[in-house]
């Protein structure tokens, strides 16, 4: 039985670009080895080739939205129906990973027994099929310390977490804004250790353009990603990787040590009014302190 079973739901393999992307990451999840295995939720175009030439399970007939946009909740039931393994992953279709996520899924699950591991991309340009022969994790990982930037601590690309977590999940829609960051506030909601794996796992997220949504508009520019705030419950519950109250450094989990990008967000969030409202003294204040801590942030890239 695999220790993990990662699972996505990737967009259509029409588009060259994306195509390759999604290609990269599905053989990237594989190249983990027998202790993982793969799974494509959903039925879009070119995805039952691409189960069938890279021999992963692909899982149709999620539900969706009156938009077409497959449901979150959906997505996560149908995985975990199909999966025995102790440990889920979500991940997005767009990332790649390295050996090192499954050295810290074992680091942590040998640990505790309920969480969440999130953690910061580092994004990178790749335009082509990547090689996965001895010594691709090498090259790759020296690519990105030339190449790549690390993306602000804002949502998160990967859950890694126990099945038997995350068994009630509102209708959010995938691939826009919002759901992301509901993850993270349900688990510190309910207590589980929310684990920011940033100094242990290096993600890399494959740039490209937002060209497969309507009218090319990044996601958080959507009504289906207001949707999914309305449906978080607002602002207030839009956690991110700031918001996490563990981290795991060398194969142990402790609490993150104190920054002022973490004291920012804190502050941030007493600012933030509830619900849905996007107007007042209190968002213009949370407005600024977001930006404070952004241009913080970036600097220390």
């Amino acid at each position: 039985m695999p220790l993990i079973t990662i699972f996505t739901a990737p967009k259509p393999f029409t588009d060259p670009r994306i195509d390759v992307i999604q290609r990269n990451a599905i053989r990237s999840w594989l190249s983990l080895g027998a202790d993982v295995q793969v799974v494509l939720v959903g039925d879009e175009t070119g995805m039952s080739a691409v189960a069938s030439e890279y021999d992963v399970i692909q899982l149709a007939g999620v539900a969706c939205n009156e938009q077409g946009t497959p449901l979150v909740s959906s997505i996560f039931s149908t995985a975990r129906q199909a999966s025995d393994s102790p440990l889920l992953t979500y991940v997005n279709a767009d990332i790649l990973l390295l050996p090192d996520f499954l050295a810290a899924a074992r680091d942590v699950s040998r640990q505790i027994e309920d969480f969440l591991v999130i953690g910061q991309r580092w994004d990178l340009d790749v335009t082509q099929l990547l090689g996965f022969g001895q010594g691709w994790e090498t090259r790759l990982e020296a690519e990105v310390k030339e190449l790549g930037r690390m993306h602000p601590p804002a949502g998160s690309d990967y859950f890694l977490f126990p099945r038997h977590l995350f068994s009630d999940i509102p209708d959010f829609a995938i691939g826009r804004a919002g759901w992301d960051n509901w993850m993270i506030y349900h688990a510190r909601q309910q207590k589980w250790p929310v684990i920011d794996a940033t100094p242990a796992i290096r993600i890399i997220h494959q740039n490209h353009n937002y060209s497969h949504l309507p009218g090319g508009k990044p996601h958080y520019d959507h009504p289906e990603s207001y949707q999914n705030e309305t449906l978080a419950g607002g602002a207030t519950n839009l956690f991110m990787v700031l918001d996490s109250d563990r981290q795991l450094v060398d194969g142990r989990i402790r609490s993150p040590r104190p920054s002022l990008p973490r004291l920012l967000r804190r502050i941030e969030l007493l600012f933030t009014p509830p619900g849905t409202t996007r107007q007042g003294w209190r968002w213009f204040a949370a407005r600024r302190l977001r930006r404070l801590r952004r241009r913080i942030t970036k600097s220390k890239d």
